[in-house]
C-alpha cells in the first residue's frame, strides 16, 4: 500500500512527556485529488486483513470534548449538539447493514494524500487508520460534494466510477454523512476558541445543522 513509511530507528520517543516519532521525508509532490482519493481507497478498501490489530474505527472520538472547548459558541447550540451527538451514536450502533469491514484510513480527503512529481501516491495522517465500514472513507467525499460544495457534481461521479460504488445510494448514508458533518463542525467550533477569526466559520457550519441557513450543500470554508 503506498503510505508514508517510519524510519527504521528505535522509536518512538519522549520529549516533554510526549511520544515523538520519526518517518521518511517524502520526495517532492502536490496535493493529490479526489479521484486520487478514489483510487488509494479502493486499493486499501481490498486488502485481505491484517494479522495484528488494528483497532476499531471510532466515528464520534473526542466530539465530547471539542464541544466543551466550543467557547465562542452558544450554550443552547451546544446543548443541540450534544443532542446530535447522542441521536447519531445510537443511530450508528443501530445503522443498516453495508459492506464488509475492512481496513479504513479514516480520514479520506485529498489534504491526506499527496501525488509524487515523479510518479505514484502516498498516504499520509494515519491516525484513524483502524478497521471499520468501508463507507465511512467514502462519506468524506460525498459529503465535501452534497454538504459543503468543495467538491463539484462533476468531481463527484468521476470519483464514484473510479471507486464503482456510491455510496450516497446506501440506506445508512445520512448517518454517517451526519457523523461526519458533526465532526467537522465541533472541529470548527473548538479551534475558533483559541483561534477567534474562524469563529464566524463555526458558527455557519452550526446556523446549517440547525437548518437556518436553507438546505444543503452549504459553503463551508476551510480552517487550518
Amino acid at each position: 500500500m503506498p503510505a508514508v513509511r517510519l524510519v527504521d530507528v528505535p522509536q518512538p520517543v519522549e520529549v516533554d512527556s510526549c511520544p515523538v516519532t520519526f518517518w521518511e521525508e517524502l520526495p517532492p509532490h502536490e496535493h493529490g485529488t479526489t479521484t486520487d482519493v478514489a483510487q488509494l481507497l479502493l486499493q486499501l478498501h481490498t486488502l485481505p486483513a491484517p494479522d495484528f490489530d488494528l483497532g476499531h474505527l471510532r466515528p464520534f472520538v473526542r466530539i465530547s470534548e471539542r464541544l466543551e472547548a466550543a467557547a465562542t459558541l452558544d450554550r443552547a447550540d451546544v446543548s443541540w449538539l450534544h443532542g446530535l451527538h447522542q441521536e447519531l451514536e445510537a443511530a450508528w450502533a443501530d445503522r443498516p447493514a453495508g459492506r464488509r469491514d475492512c481496513a479504513v484510513h479514516g480520514d479520506a480527503w485529498p489534504g491526506n494524500l499527496v501525488r509524487l512529481i515523479g510518479g505514484g501516491r502516498r498516504i499520509m495522517d494515519l491516525e484513524r487508520f483502524s478497521l471499520g465500514p468501508p463507507e465511512w472513507d467514502l462519506v468524506s467525499t460525498a459529503v465535501r460534494a452534497k454538504t459543503t460544495g468543495a467538491v463539484t457534481a462533476t468531481e463527484y461521479d468521476t470519483f464514484c466510477e473510479t471507486y464503482g460504488y456510491d455510496v450516497t445510494e446506501w440506506d445508512g448514508y445520512g448517518i454517517l454523512a451526519g457523523a461526519r458533518e458533526l465532526r467537522m463542525v465541533t472541529y470548527a467550533a473548538q479551534h475558533a476558541a483559541s483561534h477567534p477569526g474562524w469563529a464566524e466559520q463555526a458558527q455557519h457550519r452550526v446556523d446549517c445543522l440547525r437548518g437556518r441557513r436553507g438546505p444543503r450543500p452549504w459553503n463551508w470554508k476551510g480552517i487550518l
